[in-house]
């Protein structure tokens, strides 16, 4: 779109504003955002999502921040914030959780390690909804500790054999690619081993099996490779610095970094709605004790909107280690997520419990309990954050670790030597 590379954000906005309206169906007044786990998102809902992604991608309001070169417009964060803010009023591409990891996590990581051919095979595809990519990260043995992965790419040549399994990958039922993280060196200690590579979900050798989770979806996925066979232009950064990529995509997952911009307002100025609405539900709204629980969750929603903005402002002016930084608006969510949840709970009483089969609203507080808990867990624990923040930000002493200089094959060796004696 090159006839619009010197607009203005007035007239950009006017323009998508015109664009939306002509094209786009409105979003339904005063719709709360669905809540996870309400209803299993299908391949032919993503299949239709997909075709809505062209639409928007072809009229050119896709990777408005890209640049031109993957297939973006190269404008800037503030254009790309403008869309955004008009979008809100209409119903736009669901891609899901996979759609979010495409776009918010793995793009962003490619963007500062790919080559650029790679950048020119993928990134225009990905933001025409060809291509969903999601994390091919923790294993059944690596959770927590990362750098302890033990699926292995063997080189050949210029191939690459890979084989070992993956666990957690959000949608990846129905992705396109796993960004996924192999071990390619046992012979140094683990950080300095790992490669990560792009893996066709068809690929042969690739078997995807979902997981059913308590709030009944199967958001998550676990995979397995034997002798999955990729090359040297799948590689994502450098063979063997792999862990440099992983601090990357960490502070991407965990909500900081670059010129992501992030949906939503820019600040808690209303009550929460969904509690609101809850409480007129069940006949409380004028009860002191629910009406103090509100204001409670206002709080907690302002103060951690505040907390997002000033860890994006260090974040851009990079004024500490961006892992550990963005590690404080991670803990707050795995924080107050849960203390939220449990509050609509009590709000709810008996109603939060039982519900009408097609009542989306009566199973909200129910759902949104049985996920409390995700943001404390999935993309690291809030121990993990705390150790980021003590160590990285704060300047106190690492925990003890000894196997942090260890050749990883010495590692798995003398764990499976281990017999708990001292």
């Amino acid at each position: 779109m090159t006839e619009h590379a010197h607009e203005d954000v007035a007239q950009f906005r006017d323009r998508a504003r015109a664009w939306l309206d002509a094209n786009m169906e409105p979003q339904t007044p005063n719709r709360m955002a669905r809540p996870r786990g309400a209803g299993h998102q299908t391949v032919e809902d993503i299949t239709a999502a997909r075709a809505l992604q062209r639409k928007v991608y072809d009229a050119g309001f896709v990777g408005i921040a890209w640049p031109k070169e993957y297939g973006g417009q190269g404008l800037t964060a503030a254009h790309q914030r403008a869309f955004q803010e008009e979008a809100t009023r209409y119903q736009m591409p669901n891609l899901g959780v996979a759609g979010g990891t495409t776009f918010g996590v793995c793009a962003n990581t490619m963007l500062r390690h790919a080559s650029p051919e790679f950048l020119r095979r993928h990134l225009p595809r990905m933001l025409a909804g060809d291509e969903l990519w999601v994390q091919f990260f923790s294993e059944p043995g690596a959770g927590s500790d990362l750098a302890g992965v033990t699926t292995r790419a063997t080189g050949d040549g210029d191939r690459w054999i890979l084989n070992g399994a993956k666990v957690w990958s959000s949608g990846a039922y129905y992705a396109d690619y796993g960004m996924c993280l192999a071990r390619t060196n046992w012979d140094v200690p683990k950080h300095r081993g790992l490669t990560w590579f792009a893996v066709p979900t068809n690929a042969p050798g690739v078997t995807v099996r979902p997981i059913k989770e308590i709030n009944g979806d199967i958001e998550f996925c676990e995979e397995f490779f034997d002798d999955v066979e990729l090359s040297d232009d799948d590689i994502i950064g450098e063979v063997n610095d792999g862990w440099t990529v992983a601090q990357t995509m960490l502070v991407f997952e965990r909500g900081g970094g670059g010129d992501f911009v992030p949906q939503g307002p820019r600040r808690a100025n209303k009550l929460p709605p969904e509690l609101v609405a809850l409480a007129r539900r069940v006949g409380r709204d004028q009860d002191p004790v629910v009406r103090q629980q509100i204001a409670r969750v206002h709080i907690m929603n302002t103060v951690q909107m505040q907390l997002a903005l000033r860890v994006a402002g260090h974040l851009r002016a990079g004024t500490g280690p961006a892992p550990g930084i963005a590690a404080y608006g991670k803990l707050a969510a795995g924080t107050f997520d849960p203390i939220r949840a449990r509050i609509a709970m009590e709000i709810g009483r008996g109603a939060a419990l039982v519900w009408e089969p097609d009542d989306l609203e009566g199973k909200r507080a129910a759902l949104n309990y049985l996920n409390s808990r995700i943001m404390s867990i999935a993309g690291g624990t809030n121990e993990m954050q705390r150790n980021a923040i003590g160590e990285r930000v704060l300047g106190l002493p690492r925990e003890p670790s000894f196997d942090i200089d260890k050749p990883f094959s010495d590692v798995v060796r003398d764990a499976a030597n281990w017999t708990g004696k001292v």
